[in-house]
């Protein structure tokens, strides 16, 4: 069995509140991602889902455990995890070319060549047209495929996303669930994404990681049996297939039990 890609063992979160009082937000997360799949963090608000994606981006620090890339230690932020979040990034003030090419220029890339993966990218994700476009020209769906084409212009070996389609009106969102599935395919790329939508994270996910609610701790572990492996690009596939409605079941039941945990927990 080949290695995982990312490796995250016995992950914890502690933070200072004032000065006695300390919150433990993540406690003992441990999970594995392999090369070239979609993994989802999934779970009630509160959990600690978008904490631990911006761990693994190298953005926060875990108070324990260890999270590897590759074999290699996750220290800070690196070029080898590009992030794309849920609010929209693109500097107003340059075109959609220019904006893709932004990171590649910081790296001194030579003109020619940012131009010619920026368009390659751009061609990926259906805005070549656009090229020459300012962001505050663009619809918010369109905003996100440009993060998109900009992170994956600068070759990381992990995508890593939260709730990216989160501020999308429906058809938009399912238009963009559809072009990750196939960006994925076609680059290869290993994402990690976080989402709180039940049937985003079953139509996009080869693994859905459950979280529950504070302090986070992996409640589930999911591998989706019923898509035996195979990537369904045109989501009503997925609704239809056998298998389906049940885990979404599961998983519905998963996030009541967190929400009766809270209650109890209160009274």
């Amino acid at each position: 069995m080949s290695a995982p890609k990312l490796s995250l063992r016995e992950i914890g979160k502690r933070y200072q509140i004032g000065s006695n009082t300390e919150i433990e937000a993540i406690h003992r997360v441990s999970f594995e991602v392999m090369e070239n799949e979609i993994c989802v963090l999934l779970g009630p608000s509160g959990c600690g889902k978008s904490t631990v994606l911006r761990m693994v981006a190298g953005l926060e620090e875990p108070s324990s455990g260890a999270m590897t890339l590759d074999g290699r230690q996750i220290e800070g932020p690196g070029r080898d995890r590009g992030m794309v979040f849920q609010a929209y990034t693109s500097f107003d003030w340059l075109t959609v070319q220019q904006n893709v090419e932004y990171g590649m220029r910081l790296q001194h890339v030579p003109a020619p060549e940012r131009a010619r993966r920026a368009q390659h990218f751009l061609n990926l994700v259906h805005l070549s047209k656009f090229a020459q476009a300012y962001p505050k020209q663009l619809s918010g769906g369109m905003k996100q495929r440009v993060a998109i084409a900009r992170t994956l212009a600068n070759d990381p070996e992990m995508l890593l996303m939260d709730e990216p389609f989160g501020a999308l009106d429906a058809e938009t969102r399912w238009h963009m669930q559809e072009l990750m599935i196939s960006i994925a395919e076609e680059t290869q790329t290993t994402i990690l994404m976080v989402t709180h939508d039940i049937e985003e994270a079953i139509y996009t996910a080869d693994r859905i990681v459950f979280l529950s609610r504070h302090p986070g701790t992996v409640a589930a572990n999911i591998v989706p049996a019923f898509k035996l492996g195979k990537r369904w690009r045109r989501k009503e596939e997925v609704l239809e297939l056998d298998g389906y409605a049940e885990l979404e079941r599961d998983i519905m039941k998963l996030m009541r039990q967190q929400a009766t945990d809270e209650v109890q927990a209160v009274a």
